[in-house]
């Protein structure tokens, strides 16, 4: 319908208001379709921009006709005309006719001629690129890079751009035309004009072309602004890249880029100044303007190569305490790990004199040395939903244990051999629940001189930490530490490990025997020994239960001198011959458990046996028959964990063993 009312306006003359207002609207178009290429991001997002070109030289075109006839009809063509004649050319028809030939000439050797060499060699280029393209999306598809509408979509993309661009070689001919076509219809306006007030109204030749003169080059001028406006607009089209910002953001980015560059222009315009003769204030004016703009770009990018330094600074900071994780690292669980509130940091923080991490290894160290076994890893990391002085334990992701710590203060604990009591603040040791103090540092001196034992805050964290990993040393085991574990055994003793894995046994097997026996207080440091127990009775028997039993006499020797007191004897407890009947009976596959009220009566029995022993600081050793050892554990590890219960056969015949009392059931 557009393009009807466009070829109408060749033929029907149009009124001259109408001339006003679609002169008005070309003006309004071309403004609309330039601002339009400054602001997209890629030249697809203005892909109707071929057509368009075509229906604004049309419609040029058209007015040129319309206006042409009202000239040289009427001799007035609307006031838009007017307006341009006298005020844009100053009513002369010589400066008028100046103007419109330089912005012809603009207009068709600078822009038009730029955005079509441009076009041209952006449509080559498109179509030559077009066959690699398809090939890698055609690639990508087969790799499962994408799926098959992702690949659709990008075919679609690639032929809608070889298209824009092959529409945009053949359309900016129609702006290279369109400016010929103007600085014809000028000449001929002007030739007209003469003529006609020569022949039909009897005017001179200087008076006709006065009186047409300066009209024609109205139109010629109210013309040419639109279709410069259209040709710039074409020539940033074609010569856009793609971004992901529009040309204006583009274009203040990377020109503020390099304040360097600012400077140094601001310089340059001072000398230009300086020279005598040129106008001082304006290029002074332009110069501080720059050095204005110089100083406040150095100081933004000197405010962020700071804001850098310190993210880096505090990345390189957290990568020393606690290393990066990604998210395949959140899906595991740490085999051991400490949470600490926000106080706490500078325990961990080596630039506030914290050393956890080197007790931490200390820690790993010890137990190597004691227990046998390879620690893994211990995590430490703050956690914000902790109170401040707060710490937790975890094994595997579930706390275990925790206490708080006050940071600057030292734990003051009374083991017995206090002579003047200090004050502080009352709490418990954490590892072994002893009553203590927290004093402060001016309160160290004196308590010690009483008879206190004094730690701080570190000290008291690492032992917890270490009692911890004792007790739950079976837990922290893995197959892949027993790998680790056999691996370095085989340098030296390679008979043993390929005897007994995996012929006899498997990782997973060695490594339930090794917890059993971390779980009862038993170090792996005898390993040679457990391994050759294990290869002589593993073809006889597949009961992990059993096969740990075996390797505890094998080990007694070692068992012994654990339990051994200062004076060289074991002190032990024992079980009732009653007791043992019916713990025998409760062992058989079809004999009667152990009832609850006999049970509890045990249980109430135990407790007093024990509970002297553990204020002495000593570890209870009930003695046992071979044949219930394993029920007597289970039954007294609801009590105590730390209840040792041993058989005869696990004790050397060398020493001594003393029965502190008899645990029964109300016998």
């Amino acid at each position: 319908m557009l393009l009807v009312v466009i070829l109408a306006m060749f033929f029907i003359p149009l009124p001259t208001f109408i001339l006003d207002l679609f002169f008005s609207i070309n003006i309004a178009l071309s403004f609309l379709i330039l601002l339009l290429t400054m602001n997209v991001r890629k030249t697809l997002e203005f892909s109707v921009f071929p057509s368009l070109l075509l229906l604004t030289t049309l419609f040029r075109l058209a007015l040129n006709v319309s206006s042409t006839r009202a000239i040289l009809l009427q001799g007035f063509a609307g006031k838009v005309i007017d307006a341009f004649g006298n005020f844009v050319a100053g009513g002369n028809p010589v400066v008028g006719f100046i103007i419109f030939i330089i912005l012809t000439l603009i207009n068709f050797l600078v822009i038009t001629k730029g955005s079509e060499r441009v076009a041209e060699v952006a449509a080559r280029f498109t179509l030559d690129a077009m066959p690699g393209k398809q090939m890698s999306i055609d690639a990508d598809l087969n790799a499962g890079m994408i799926t098959e509408e992702q690949a659709r979509s990008r075919r679609r993309e690639v032929e809608r751009e070889a298209d824009f661009y092959g529409s945009m070689d053949g359309a900016s001919k129609f702006v290279k035309g369109d400016a010929i076509a103007g600085l014809i219809i000028t000449g001929i306006n002007l030739l007209g004009g003469g003529i006609l007030g020569m022949w039909q109204q009897g005017l001179d030749f200087m008076t006709a072309l006065e009186k047409y003169a300066l009209l024609t080059v109205g139109d010629g001028l109210v013309s040419q602004v639109p279709a410069l406006l259209i040709s710039s607009a074409t020539g940033i089209l074609v010569t856009r890249s793609a971004s992901e910002n529009d040309l204006g953001t583009d274009l203040t980015t990377q020109l503020l880029n390099y304040p360097q560059i600012i400077g140094l222009t601001a310089g340059v315009i001072t000398l230009f100044g300086l020279v005598p003769g040129m106008p001082t204030i304006p290029f002074l004016l332009i110069a501080l303007i720059l050095w204005g703009l110089n100083t406040f770009l150095r100081q933004e990018q000197k405010k962020k190569k700071e804001t850098v330094a310190v993210e880096q600074a505090a990345d390189q900071e957290a990568a020393v305490g606690y290393k990066p994780e990604n998210v395949l690292s959140l899906l595991a669980v740490d085999p051991m790990e400490v949470e600490i509130g926000y106080s706490l940091i500078p325990l961990v923080d080596k630039s506030q004199g914290g050393d956890l991490f080197e007790r931490v290894s200390l820690i790993r160290r010890q137990v190597a040395l004691e227990l046998g076994i390879i620690l893994p890893a211990i995590r430490i990391r703050d956690n914000m939903q902790l109170s401040p002085n707060q710490y937790v334990i975890k094994i595997k992701g579930v706390e275990v244990a925790g206490g708080e710590l006050i940071t600057q203060s030292f734990l003051a604990m009374d083991a017995g051999a206090v002579t003047e009591k200090v004050k502080g603040i009352a709490t418990k040791e954490p590892a072994f629940g002893l009553p203590a103090l927290w004093i402060t540092a001016d309160q160290r001196e004196k308590a010690e001189m009483s008879g206190y034992t004094v730690v701080d805050c570190p000290s008291v964290l690492a032992t917890h930490l270490t009692e911890i990993i004792r007790t739950y040393a079976y837990e922290l085991l893995g197959r892949q530490e027993v790998q680790a574990m056999l691996d370095y055994l085989k340098t030296d003793y390679p008979v043993v490990v390929e005897e007994l894995i995996p012929n006899l046994m498997s990782i997973g097997e060695v490594q339930k025997i090794f917890a059993q026996l971390l779980k009862e207080g038993i170090p792996l440091r005898n390993l040679v020994t457990i391994l050759e127990t294990l290869a002589d009775y593993a073809p006889m028997t597949k009961d992990l239960n059993l096969l740990g039993e075996y390797v505890r006499v094998a080990l007694k020797r070692q068992i012994s001198k654990m339990l051994v007191g200062e004076d060289g004897k074991i002190q032990v407890l024992t079980i009732s011959p009653q007791a043992e009947e019916k713990i025998i009976q409760a062992q058989e596959q079809e004999g009667e458990p152990l009832s609850p009220t006999w049970l509890n009566q045990f249980y109430a029995s135990l407790n007093r046996q024990i509970r002297p022993i553990i204020q002495e600081g000593r570890n209870p050793v009930i003695l046992v028959a071979p044949a219930i050892r394993r029920y007597v554990r289970s039954i007294t590890e609801r009590v105590s964990p730390k209840i040792f219960v041993v058989s005869y056969q696990e004790l050397i015949p060398e020493i001594e063993v003393h029965s502190l009392g008899m645990v029964g059931a109300g016998e």
